[in-house]
């Protein structure tokens, strides 16, 4: 009988824990123990207190991957790409059928509202589909050499690929980076973020549930230094997907190149949400409060710039004000409307963000400082919060919070609004709300970011490439795009007449 997310959360409440969590690396289609023997502990930010321990990995658990890897890249590599498709089919299918105990475990380990993580899990079994039909789409081209030539090229599986998983999303953006690299045909080592690192175990075992052979997807859990370092500038990794902070991200870059590694890079942002005059403000107050609040703004492509016209500007900011001060705080698994941040470090980090700025003289128009459950009084919470009026060249419009903290940037005319979106080191996404069909697409075209949401922020899916421009990163994830990153293309040339 299959248990509902009730019955798991209900557990945890009354035990502090949930019973046969993964404690041990996947590698090889195995649970394996650390080689060290060392364990870590993993934090519920809802109570600000450990749950459950987990393996501490380093360079000795990293090469049994890479061994595991190598020892299934020619098996998998060279099996059908249907015969792919369907075991990704099958993990899909997997996904939803246990998708409230991997929902329960995301919230808790991540801290965001169960409603969220129910949504991650759906995108990740979504994500499974689409590469599932994807693997049969990857076929090569001919070339018009002449009468007398053949010439044609194919796409080949680029080998082992490395996967860095961040703690936001750790399960979306597991499935996102993983799911096209098998449809490729690239077996895959991942490493989840330190502080969220259950689901990626969770995944790696249904896909091995699927029908994928062992070894093609192994997960190895620790920290940066000894288990994510040690995998990047390994010299039999020939692909790294990285997604997190820009100044780790060079570090990855600097580790690869030693090795010709080839890498695609989803770092920072801070995407301003443009709102023209003549924009519904009903919806446009609604999707900047989801583009900035959700998963309390610790999104990569949060809309955490207002970029607002000066004549709606008190109303529009007036009527978010309002809703903020409505959405009530509490547990993930209470099935709150705004949950807790992941960590203590990062609590202090958006602290020190918005006491700075305070401090500068910066007027701060609700939230503003830390807070806890106010049915418990526990856990990493920070009131949501917006800074009004903020200078282009503020550091709060500038750095990346990543944390719930709305910047509000009035502007006079759509090229002051063009150049205040455009004015930042960081060009991920940005979001535009108005009426007018020209003006959108105009400032569509004209921003320097890799994706631009027009009239609902966060709109698209899997189906629509991902990815930065600038110092927000290369290369795109999701869509066919994802697929093509994980090949390299061959190609040839015959003389046959």
């Amino acid at each position: 009988m299959t248990r509902t997310a009730d019955s798991y959360i209900e557990e945890y409440f009354s035990s502090g824990t949930i019973a046969d969590l993964p404690r041990d690396h996947f590698i090889g289609g195995a649970w394996v123990a650390p080689a060290s023997g060392q364990m870590m502990e993993t934090f519920d930010p809802g109570k600000g207190r450990a749950y459950h321990s987990f393996a501490a990995g380093n360079a000795e658990d990293i090469e049994r991957a890479i061994k595991a890897a190598s020892s299934a890249e020619k098996e998998w590599g060279r099996m059908k790409p249907s015969a792919r498709g369907a075991i990704l089919a099958k993990a899909a299918e997997l996904i939803r059928k246990e998708s409230a105990y991997l929902a329960v475990v995301e919230s808790l380990d991540s801290g965001k509202p169960l409603g969220e993580a129910e949504g991650d899990v759906g995108g990740a079994a979504r994500a499974f589909e689409y590469y599932a039909a994807a693997a049969n789409a990857l076929q090569g081209e001919s070339f018009p050499l002449g009468h007398d030539y053949l010439g044609y090229s194919q796409p080949e599986p680029v080998g082992i690929t490395a996967h860095i998983i961040p703690w936001n999303f750790p399960l979306s953006t597991a499935a996102r980076g993983i799911a096209p690299a098998l449809a490729a045909g690239c077996t895959v080592i991942a490493k989840p973020a330190e502080t969220t690192p259950l689901t990626a175990l969770l995944l790696a075992d249904i896909l091995f549930r699927a029908g994928l052979p062992a070894g093609v997807c192994n997960v190895v859990t620790g920290t940066g230094p000894e288990a994510g370092a040690p995998l990047v500038k390994h010299r039999a990794v020939r692909h790294v997907t990285f997604t997190g902070s820009v100044p780790t991200g060079i570090n990855v870059m600097r580790e690869a190149a030693e090795n010709v590694t080839r890498v695609l890079l989803e770092l920072g942002g801070k995407s301003p949400v443009i709102v023209l005059a003549d924009a519904d403000l009903d919806a446009a107050s609604d999707g900047v409060i989801g583009a900035i609040y959700e998963n309390a703004g610790q999104i990569c492509s949060a809309g955490s710039r207002l970029v607002v016209d000066r004549r709606i500007h008190g109303e529009l900011v007036e009527r978010i004000v309002a809703k903020v001060e409505t959405l009530e705080l509490g547990h993930g698994l209470k099935r709150s409307q705004f949950g807790p941040v992941n960590s203590q470090l990062q609590l202090d980090r958006i602290a020190g963000h918005v006491d700075r700025a305070r401090e500068r003289g910066l007027s701060i128009v609700t939230g503003g400082n830390k807070a806890t459950d106010p049915a418990t009084g526990e856990g990493w919470f920070f009131a949501p919060t917006i800074i009004d009026n903020v200078p282009a060249d503020d550091p709060a419009a500038q750095e990346e919070i990543f944390g719930p903290v709305l910047v509000v940037q009035p502007f006079d005319d759509e090229a002051e609004a063009l150049d205040i979106a455009n004015g930042t080191a960081f060009g991920l996404v940005a979001g535009i709300y108005t009426s007018d069909f020209s003006a959108a697409h105009r400032l569509a075209r004209d921003i320097d970011a890799g994706q631009v949401f027009i009239n609902e922020y966060f709109a698209g899916g899997i189906e629509v490439p991902f990815g930065g421009n600038k110092h927000s990163g290369f290369g795109r994830e999701k869509g066919l795009e994802a697929v093509k990153a994980y090949c390299r293309i061959k190609s040839v040339a015959a003389r046959i007449g």
